[in-house]
């Protein structure tokens, strides 16, 4: 999770994008919209998501390996979490 400012305003701005692009396809949808349409805006969605995915990603890679880790057991434990969220990610 960001936590400077300038990146959690930053994260909010991608989100509040997101939704209202989320809000445009429904309303292409209730309209009932030429499929390439709503198509294009689907992937549109997809690729923001993408986006806010990778920039809280790397925050947190930042965050958790910024600093070096007190003991192996903590190393292991952050490799294993990372290695899950790319795992996740890439689903």
């Amino acid at each position: 999770m960001p936590h400077t400012a300038h990146e959690k305003k930053r994260v909010l701005t991608r989100v509040r994008r997101i939704k209202g692009q989320a809000d445009a396809l429904e309303r292409a949808l209730e309209a009932g919209a030429d499929c390439g349409a709503v198509l294009q805006q689907i992937a549109a969605i997809r690729g923001a998501v993408n986006g806010l995915m990778s920039e809280v990603m790397e925050a947190h890679i930042r965050e958790e390996f910024g600093q070096p880790a007190h003991s192996d057991a903590q190393r292991q434990a952050r490799v294993k979490e990372m290695a899950g969220l790319v795992r996740s990610y890439l689903k």
